[in-house]
């Protein structure tokens, strides 16, 4: 039996997020945070790439053979959460004001704590994403 190491430098992430509008989706992620659309499937599905990560946007789905109890589906309720996507950035507030003029909606302006600036945003769906800056 021969030993493969995990991970190898071959192994990419891909983030999955449900999503409920695939058009509305790839607006937000690629003309809103810059991801560049790499390819899209049947209308149900976009691949993105983002700071070197993958995102697949889905428009949720039934169980399959290969996950037959799991269902995708968007945030029911956005206020509350069980995922983030956290993008760290080197000036918060810069990255703040750009994000709003390209129509983000942020929850509050940047807050300062000891260690760190950051703030919350959602994409189209409720999914939470956060920019921070460390200090």
């Amino acid at each position: 039996m021969t030993t493969v190491p995990f991970p190898t430098d071959r192994v990419e992430v891909t983030q999955l997020l449900a999503i409920r509008d695939l058009e509305r989706s790839v607006h937000f992620y690629r003309d809103v945070l810059g991801a560049e659309l790499s390819r899209t499937y049947g209308g149900t599905s976009a691949v993105l790439r983002f700071q070197g990560v993958w995102l697949l946007l889905v428009t949720g789905g039934d169980p399959t053979p290969d996950k037959p109890t799991v269902t995708f589906a968007p945030p029911a309720e956005p206020d509350v959460v069980n995922h983030e996507l956290t993008l760290r950035v080197p000036d918060c507030r810069a990255a703040y004001d750009t994000l709003v003029t390209r129509g983000a909606q942020f929850l509050t302006p940047p807050v300062e704590y000891d260690w760190e600036i950051r703030a919350f945003f959602r994409d189209p769906d409720g999914h939470l994403l956060e920019i921070s800056q460390a200090k």
